[in-house]
């Protein structure tokens, strides 16, 4: 209707959309026109009253002013609510540590992470311009926080005055919940919606549930979006493996671009023993980066965890780095891990991305909702495992080896043309020990 001495009038038809728009846009009201007016603005809220054509006496909403207001009936409440803006001044966004390691420079790149990498240069050089939103996902320790923080790092050294902000799902909820508790959302909200240029959150997939949360983080979402400013999520998972998400949050999670980090190559996993041993001034033998990244090949943070227990096992025992020591040092762990990839833990990983039984993978059933889960099963027991087909198939309630060679040619076959069974499948693989 109007804005007046720094207050917006917004009529409504009826107090269920008043409630509605109170509930929903309130804050990006006040955001708005505060920011086209260049001063604070509070949002005024007023339902229109019904004109009575047989009464002059009573003014309409359509002449009604702030000076000339309908009178509140006695005993009723004005259905007014005003919405007060934040101070802008007073806000300011959570400033959360960063790793000074985990850089580009620090950052080994191979075939596996060649292109997530990519994409976080570009966006550390132009944020908002090359990918927005920026989803990264891949399995635990494969360098998706690193980076998140060389992002940070980057865009700090490069664009001055740029305000970023690194923060985990995790610590975003608990910013939900203190925020709720102190009653202080319109200052968390306009810290992450006004006060924020980039906004860089890990493991998003822990949202998963939280109703509330995502509510919040939708709106930041699109504050963020709208406003041109970059959104960079790492995950787990692809947006639609993540269980108890939102529609709407996992449609915006794929409008920009989504990278894959995938386990790292040989080749790889040996030049980031040699970079990790060069920083910290180990001497590191050839045949022990080679014996420690072949029995470490999944998590990039497990194998440099092993490189430090074994160079503090050595610098306790006073021992001399060799691949003697490297394999008595780190017995326990090769063979724990050895152990992990079996055909029960394969069996039992399968069984849960499919929410079948592992009786059922066992069992006789030819019907599709099992045998599909069964071929699969079949396939990455022998593609993971050191176990023959007849092995496999006795593991498969007493199966004939033919049926197991079957089901991996069959799958094996299939990957190079299914895509939805090829996201299966590497679902599954990032899961495996």
């Amino acid at each position: 209707m109007g804005i007046e001495g720094g207050q917006a009038l917004i009529q409504v038809e009826d107090p269920f959309f008043g409630d509605w728009v109170r509930d929903h846009y309130a804050d990006l009201l006040v955001d708005a026109l505060s920011e086209a007016s260049g001063r604070p603005v509070s949002v005024e809220i007023e339902v229109k009253e019904p004109s009575k054509s047989d009464s002059a006496a009573v003014p309409t909403a359509s002449t009604n002013s702030r000076n000339n207001e309908t009178p509140t009936p006695k005993g009723k409440q004005s259905r007014k609510s005003r919405i007060q803006p934040v101070d802008d001044h007073t806000v300011t966004l959570p400033d959360f540590p960063l790793n000074p390691h985990y850089t580009f420079d620090q950052f080994v790149v191979g075939d596996s992470n060649q292109f997530a990498y990519a994409a976080c240069d570009a966006i550390a050089q132009r944020p908002a311009q090359a990918y927005n939103p920026l989803f990264i996902y891949g399995d635990t320790g494969l360098g998706k926080t690193h980076l998140l923080h060389a992002i940070a790092h980057e865009m700090r050294a490069r664009h001055q005055g740029v305000r970023v902000a690194y923060l985990s799902a995790e610590e975003f909820t608990n910013q939900v919940i203190n925020a709720i508790s102190t009653q202080s959302m319109d200052r968390f909200r306009a810290a992450f919606r006004m006060k924020c240029d980039v906004l860089l959150v890990d493991d998003i997939h822990v949202l998963s549930g939280k109703e509330r949360t995502q509510e919040e983080f939708f709106h930041t979402f699109n504050a963020l979006h709208a406003a041109q400013k970059q959104i960079v999520l790492t995950s787990d998972k692809t947006p639609q493996e993540i269980h108890g998400l939102e529609n709407r949050l996992r449609s915006r999670f794929q409008w920009g671009l989504i990278a894959d980090i995938k386990p790292p190559a040989l080749e790889t996993r040996v030049a980031i023993l040699r970079a990790k041993a060069s920083r910290n001034g180990i001497d590191l033998p050839d045949d022990v980066a080679m014996f420690l990244a072949e029995h470490i090949r999944n998590n990039v943070r497990e194998l440099e965890g092993a490189l430090i227990r074994l160079a503090a096992y050595c610098s306790l025992s006073r021992k001399t780095l060799d691949l003697h020591v490297a394999q008595e040092a780190l017995r326990n762990l090769i063979d724990t891990r050895a152990r992990a990839i079996s055909i029960e833990a394969i069996q039992r990983l399968v069984a849960d991305h499919f929410d079948v039984k592992i009786a059922d993978l066992k069992g006789h059933r030819r019907h599709k909702a099992v045998a599909h889960p069964r071929s699969v099963a079949m396939y990455l027991c022998r593609k993971h495992t050191q176990c023959s087909y007849p092995q496999i198939g006795a593991r498969f309630g007493g199966k004939d080896h033919s049926t197991v060679i079957a089901a991996f040619r069959k799958v094996e076959r299939n990957l190079k043309t299914d895509l939805s069974l090829r996201a299966e499948v590497e679902a599954i693989e990032r899961r495996i020990p």
